[in-house]
């Protein structure tokens, strides 16, 4: 028998993704330095974005963009090594991952770091999960402090 057409998508899967186009099309800018709109237009003609939150996905990158330095400075005391050094995936996957913390606070800590910690083990470098996972844990504890609180009962 057939795969059902009807199968259940996850409500969270458009996001994850989103996600993951977001990482791809932020890789490819800091090879080639384009501007987000090129970006983002050349991947909505070129890539599949069925079951994609397209939206999402044109806000992870425009916010990437436009606030690269900004993020930078913000996972900096967190990172040993922000410099040119940093793996260019866990550096895109980073600066994601500090934009969801930063800007969407719908979406708990904890999400925001196990999403970007399985893009991590899926397009990083070999141990690049357990790095950007201790980044991304020690940023929230400072952006959200209300939550780890919350979580602990305190």
């Amino acid at each position: 028998m057939g795969r059902s057409r009807n199968r259940t998508v996850s409500p969270y899967e458009p996001r994850r993704r989103a996600r993951r186009r977001a990482l791809q099309a932020l890789y490819q800018w800091q090879l080639n330095d384009d501007s987000a709109a090129s970006i983002i237009k050349q991947f909505l003609e070129e890539q599949n974005f069925d079951d994609v939150d397209a939206e999402y996905f044109q806000g992870l990158v425009r916010d990437v963009i436009a606030e690269g330095p900004a993020l930078d400075r913000k996972l900096g005391p967190h990172v040993e090594r922000i410099d040119s050094s940093l793996d260019q995936m866990e550096r895109v996957i980073l600066r994601i991952g500090a934009v969801e913390l930063l800007k969407h606070p719908e979406i708990p800590y904890r999400v925001v770091i196990d999403e970007a910690v399985e893009l991590a083990h899926r397009f990083g470098a070999e141990q690049g999960h357990l790095f950007v996972n201790g980044v991304l844990d020690r940023l929230a504890r400072e952006l959200r402090p209300v939550e780890f609180q919350a979580e602990s009962g305190g």
